[in-house]
């Protein structure tokens, strides 16, 4: 066996390959030992092979003596509502994200909804790694119940944000795409309650993709079409486990992942002001709609766990990452698909203009990325080389290095899973960033 991907917030693999019974639950028993006394949420994606690991991890939780609520087929952001609502000690959630279907994994959560801190992550890889199991006695072992109603809660949260009457009064012709994940079991039902007629397409949670499950421009061609077939005013494309989004116009235009959280903020800002916290490889058009309202934004490392830390820090009223996650602490801090729906709506709903005309109009950037292929051991002197190279750049250092001047930035940082450098850069033109990346690539390889 090949060893599984762990990063910051959890651990996921190919079935098989790098992803057996045996890894999954030595992994499980390494957070389990470390929460505190009560029950544990578990809960999962639609891919076809997530009943077979949540028999897994259930056993694993139950033999270690610790009981589990399970939710079924959930969003990831339902989860951070959930085990709060049931005063769970932690979460863990099936699900390999964006990947393709021969992926799964497991994302944790901790009591607080978040999930849970790089801190956590590396003490729990530790365990993993070195700690033997500790089992209960037979007479110690826990039990599993059901959880009936997963969804109530966090749609009344949700809703709670806005000021549904005058959205349901539109009665928007919305697409969903699901895809095949979780992101319908709420999805369908939130948009109905906003008074929407709702289109759905992989409405059945079976982990049966459409398309390529990551929500990118070139997965959502047919998407795209099905907006001008079905003439639809807006539609939602979610990724599995649906803390993820991105939205095609009424002309099937694919308006993308960073526009959401730019265009969620021109909502809440307008209600809500206070800090605003985003990743160092978000847009600046999210800055840029701050000042609009003369709101402070900070960033964070980028990861989500790490975007909610400087949340909480900041006491931000809002936040998220630029792949389409938006964070609303009044949900939950936790990336929310959902919270993006909701907001958009109301933002074209208080603008009365189609979500085309509100996209034009935010300030436009160009974002390039691009990967280069590095062993850590290399890493110092190539970031030495690129901090000689921008010398006339303010530089931020600690995820990377991060450059920036007016209007134009370059972030150059080292994969966690991978040997290799990611670099993206923004600037007002495709061709002006992608000249900084190529450039910056150059100077990590000493050409």
């Amino acid at each position: 066996m090949q060893d599984p991907i762990i990063s910051v917030s959890g651990l996921r693999g190919i079935l098989g390959l790098s992803l057996s019974p045996d890894t999954i639950s030595r992994y499980v028993a390494a957070f389990v030992e470390q929460l505190p006394e009560g029950p544990i949420l578990l809960s999962r994606d639609g891919r076809p092979s997530g009943k077979a690991l949540g028999d897994i991890v259930q056993g694993t939780i139950n033999l270690l003596g610790r009981d589990v609520i399970d939710a079924g087929i959930a969003a990831t952001p339902t989860v951070g509502v959930l085990l709060r609502q049931y005063r769970c000690m932690g979460a863990i959630q099936i699900s390999a994200s964006h990947n393709p279907s021969e992926y799964n994994g497991l994302k944790l959560m901790g009591a607080d909804g978040r999930v849970v801190s790089a801190e956590k992550g590396a003490q729990i890889k530790a365990a993993y790694e070195e700690q033997p199991t500790t089992w209960a006695p037979w007479d110690e072992i826990g039990s599993t119940s059901l959880c009936e109603d997963t969804t109530s809660e966090h749609i009344k949260k949700v809703l709670d944000t806005i000021t549904p009457g005058p959205i349901q009064k539109k009665k928007y012709r919305v697409l969903l795409d699901s895809n095949g994940g979780s992101g319908s079991v709420v999805g369908v039902k939130l948009l109905e309650a906003l008074g929407c007629e709702v289109e759905v397409l992989g409405g059945d949670p079976n982990g049966d993709f459409i398309h390529p499950p990551e929500p990118t421009a070139e997965n959502l061609k047919t998407i795209a079409d099905r907006v001008r077939e079905l003439r639809v005013q807006i539609a939602f494309c979610q990724d599995p486990d649906a803390d993820r989004l991105a939205v095609i116009d009424e002309n099937g235009r694919y308006i993308g992942e960073e526009y959401t959280v730019a265009l969620c903020l021109q909502n809440v800002l307008a209600k809500r002001k206070g800090a605003v916290v985003i990743n160092g490889a978000t847009s600046q058009m999210n800055e840029d709609v701050a000042a609009e309202f003369k709101c402070p934004v900070y960033r964070s490392a980028v990861g989500e766990a790490n975007v909610t830390q400087e949340m909480m820090f900041r006491d931000a009223v809002f936040g998220g990452e630029g792949n389409g996650g938006p964070i609303d602490p009044q949900v939950g801090y936790i990336r929310d698909s959902f919270v993006g729906m909701a907001n958009i709506l109301e933002l074209m709903t208080k603008k009365k203009k189609p979500i085309s005309k509100l996209a034009d109009a935010l300030p436009r950037y160009e974002i390039v990325k691009h990967k280069v292929e590095m062993d850590s051991e290399q890493l110092p002197e190539g970031f030495d080389r690129l901090k000689y190279q921008y010398k006339d750049a303010e530089v931020q250092e600690g995820d990377g290095l991060r450059f920036m001047w007016k209007n134009r930035w370059l972030i150059a940082r080292a994969s966690n899973t991978e040997p290799i450098v990611r670099v993206i850069a923004e600037s007002k033109s495709f061709e002006e960033s992608e000249d900084m990346c190529i450039s910056a690539a150059r100077t990590l390889r000493g050409i």
